[in-house]
């Protein structure tokens, strides 16, 4: 089994920040890409920032240049630094890795962790 559990969302004013924590546990052998997607109810999830295992990045249009995704590879952690903090950053955000659970068989699977709510005020 494997079990994301994210952290550090809240109650924010425009222009805030906040830092989001994921980490990964359980059975797992190798934690491969990691990242964010978030989601407005009615809306279709968005992606926010994805990592790879050796540190390149993507970030969402929404979000470039005011948020930062980070990991810690012994932690098998990953981070969201999310700064200038917009009305329309509000959302439910999802952090997600993709693990190879077993050494030996080579497949990825991609886990999501349950979910942290971030609210900006105006």
């Amino acid at each position: 089994q494997v079990q994301l559990v994210a952290s550090g969302g809240g109650l924010v004013q425009t222009g805030g920040s906040l830092r989001l924590s994921c980490a990964a546990s359980g059975t797992v052998f190798m934690v491969s890409g990691m990242g964010w997607y978030r989601q407005v109810p009615g809306q279709q999830r968005e992606l926010v920032a994805l990592i790879t295992s050796g540190g390149s990045t993507t970030y969402g249009d929404s979000v470039k240049g005011r948020f930062t995704i980070s990991r810690d590879n012994a932690k098998n952690t990953v981070y969201l630094q999310m700064n200038s903090l917009k009305p329309e950053d509000t959302a439910v955000y999802l952090c997600l890795a993709d693990i190879r659970p077993v050494l030996g068989d080579p497949r990825l699977v991609r886990y999501w962790g349950e979910g942290t709510q971030v609210t900006v005020s105006s």
